[in-house]
């Protein structure tokens, strides 16, 4: 297996309450965690306090979006300094949710990554293609151009986490077989080789996002170029902490 740090990231979405997320806070404290397996978990903003007080500090919380300016008459937007005033220091950006149900744009992803790379966040950088896209075999054509606007705006690549998440698999219960997102993040890290470097293309981290289980996550786990996983439903249960082992 390669050296890059394993990481498995939870994305709560619009989920929970103080009780349920502070019964899925307390398992995760008591939990014995594969200590080589680096965790964030993505709370709900009015959330973010709450979840950095009272989860571990070895695990890390990520704000689920914010904006690409520090402040300003934006309703409704959070920016990436107030997330870091919370003690937060990660950002889920370019979630398909957000690109498909709020209609963000590849650019203004990119924009956000650029303002919360700059503002000293880490970036949890999502990419995915569609079920149509998938099946008129253009997945790589998508995913590229989604990793280009990404990547145009990056400087310090240390600092991001790119989750491949097909979005035909998000919260449907069909998940890629472990060699289909082997196959992806295989090319995707050829990509990052020829279009950024051979050393970022080593390091970054490209994690598999897309109804992983406490199930399925040991064999996707264990494919050569998925670095750890982007969980969704299951990480609103037990179930997470065996994902969060799944290389234990």
């Amino acid at each position: 297996m390669s050296s890059r740090t394993f990481f498995v990231g939870g994305n709560w979405k619009m989920n929970g309450d103080k009780k349920s997320l502070g019964d899925l806070i307390t398992t995760l404290n008591t939990a014995s965690l594969n200590d080589e397996t680096e965790v964030v978990c993505g709370a709900p903003t009015v959330y973010l306090d709450f979840a950095r007080s009272n989860l571990d500090a070895r695990i890390g919380v990520a704000a689920q979006n914010c904006y690409k300016v520090a402040k300003g008459a934006f309703t409704g937007e959070i920016s990436p300094v107030m997330i870091k005033d919370c003690g937060v220091e990660w950002v889920i950006l370019g979630h398909s949710e957000r690109r498909h149900v709020f209609g963000e744009s590849d650019e203004l992803i990119g924009q956000k990554v650029a303002h919360a790379l700059e503002s000293g966040l880490g970036v949890i950088a999502c990419i995915g293609e569609k079920l149509e896209e998938r099946e008129a075999g253009t997945t790589e054509e998508v995913v590229y151009a989604q990793t280009q606007a990404i990547a145009d705006n990056v400087k310090d690549w240390s600092k991001v986490v790119l989750a491949y998440e097909p979005v035909w698999a998000i919260g449907t219960g069909k998940t890629a077989s472990p060699e289909q997102a082997q196959e992806v993040h295989e090319k995707l890290r050829e990509w990052m080789k020829a279009n950024v470097s051979e050393a970022v293309a080593d390091s970054v981290r490209i994690i598999y996002g897309g109804s992983v289980t406490g199930a399925n996550c040991k064999e996707l786990g264990s494919q050569n170029d998925v670095d750890g996983f982007l969980v969704g439903g299951a990480s609103l249960k037990p179930e997470f902490v065996d994902i969060i082992n799944a290389r234990a």
